[in-house]
């Protein structure tokens, strides 16, 4: 816990000073809200408390990147605290001064000044485009517009809340088949390089008699112990033209369209970038975001080049006229449901409710497919590990095994 000073005004307008004792300013803020006080100003104190200190200096050397998380936290302690009365103002220097992380504070501190000199919120996020994306500052500066500030912060911080959970997701799906893949390339190399060199002079001069696998394995085990600095180097140099390949235009497109075609993988991606996009449509739907916006938004969110690409074109499309469904329908990556789907809410006028249920139901059907894609690779890792292994153990035992035949 830590302490926070406080200056707030009750019912008959009397105004009182204090400190309060809570685990965040948030708590505090709505400690301070369930007593009948509306807060004038809150922030952190240095007396007393736990918060400061050794541990606090420690927290923020180790502090790391920002993340999503810390975004996270600090929309919902946003909500909270405009929600319990507090301006902009003070509530931004509020969270600055109890967030351990320093890169995050000084965003914090820039946003505050940012506000101080007569900014909209939604101009102040925009300076920070790696930390706020598009449907963030879009939803805030609806909320600027609508005065619904506090619960669109409520919704954004639902938002990123949820995509937090499905990436872990998707990361998670690939962990464990990751862990195997690499015990077999590195079990590989170690019986190659270091126990077979071990048999060469058993199996000198013996060449008559050794089975094709261990002579091939053989072969294999000289070279990678001659030239393993080369070997080393050329797989340095692969995977370092992946990446750089990975990252150039031509490079995402291929890896993009890869995702949604190789037959284990590609209805976890599908179910994801369909997730995610009509998740996103719906939030700038709900929260009042021009149509064309929206729809450059939810391309830019998508994830997946391929699923950009086609929110581009309805994007384009409905620029000239014509309606969201009727671009959709025509299109492979959508399902015809789906379509079908959007078209009802375009007539009814529940086009926002509509892409809720359907994202909410293409986010069950993520969960499915990642445990299916789990249930289905793991064993196949293992397989694969177990077949190497066992391989190169028999090349190595056969040939003994048939050596000691013939001195009997």
């Amino acid at each position: 816990m830590a302490n926070y000073k406080y200056q707030a005004r009750n019912t008959s307008g009397t105004v009182s000073n204090g400190v309060l004792a809570a685990d965040s300013v948030a708590s505090a803020a709505s400690l301070l809200r369930n007593q009948g006080l509306h807060v004038m100003s809150l922030s952190a104190s240095n007396e007393g408390g736990n918060g400061g200190g050794f541990m606090e200096q420690l927290r923020q050397m180790n502090a790391g990147a920002i993340s999503q998380k810390h975004v996270l936290d600090f929309t919902s302690q946003l909500a909270v605290m405009v929600r319990a009365g507090i301006n902009l103002r003070s509530a931004l220097e509020g969270i600055a001064e109890q967030t351990p992380h320093p890169g995050f504070q000084k965003v914090l501190y820039q946003l505050k000044s940012d506000v101080e000199s007569g900014k909209q919120f939604s101009e102040a996020l925009q300076k920070h485009p790696k930390l706020f994306n598009p449907l963030y500052i879009n939803m805030v500066r609806a909320s600027e517009m609508s005065g619904s500030f506090s619960k669109m912060l409520e919704r954004i911080a639902g938002y990123i809340a949820q995509q937090i959970e499905t990436k872990k997701m998707v990361i998670g799906a690939g962990i464990y088949p990751g862990i195997i893949g690499t015990m077999a390339v590195g079990v590989t190399v170690f019986l190659l390089t270091f126990v077979l060199p071990k048999f060469y002079s058993v199996f000198e001069g013996k060449e008559d008699i050794l089975p094709w696998a261990t002579k091939v394995l053989m072969a294999i085990s000289q070279f990678m112990v001659a030239n393993w600095y080369y070997l080393l180097a050329g797989v340095l140099a692969v995977a370092g033209a992946g990446y750089a390949f990975g990252k150039t235009e031509v490079g995402s497109f291929w890896i993009d369209k890869m995702k949604l075609t190789l037959p284990i993988v590609r209805t976890m991606f599908r179910a994801l970038y369909i997730s995610r996009s009509l998740q996103t449509f719906g939030q700038l739907i709900n929260a009042g975001v021009p149509m064309l916006d929206t729809l450059r938004i939810t391309g830019e969110i998508s994830g997946n080049v391929m699923y950009k690409g086609m929110w581009m074109r309805v994007h384009n499309a409905v620029k000239t006229g014509k309606k969201i469904a009727t671009v959709l329908t025509k299109d492979p990556l959508l399902p015809k449901s789906v379509s079908q789907m959007i078209a009802a809410g375009e007539e009814s006028g529940k086009l926002g409710e509509v892409l809720d249920e359907i994202s909410m139901y293409y986010s069950k059907q993520l969960k499915d497919a990642i445990k299916a894609v789990t249930a289905m690779i793991e064993p196949l890792m293992i397989v694969v590990m177990g077949t190497i292994v066992g391989f190169i153990a028999m090349a190595i035992i056969l040939p003994i095994f048939k050596m000691s035949q013939l001195v009997k």
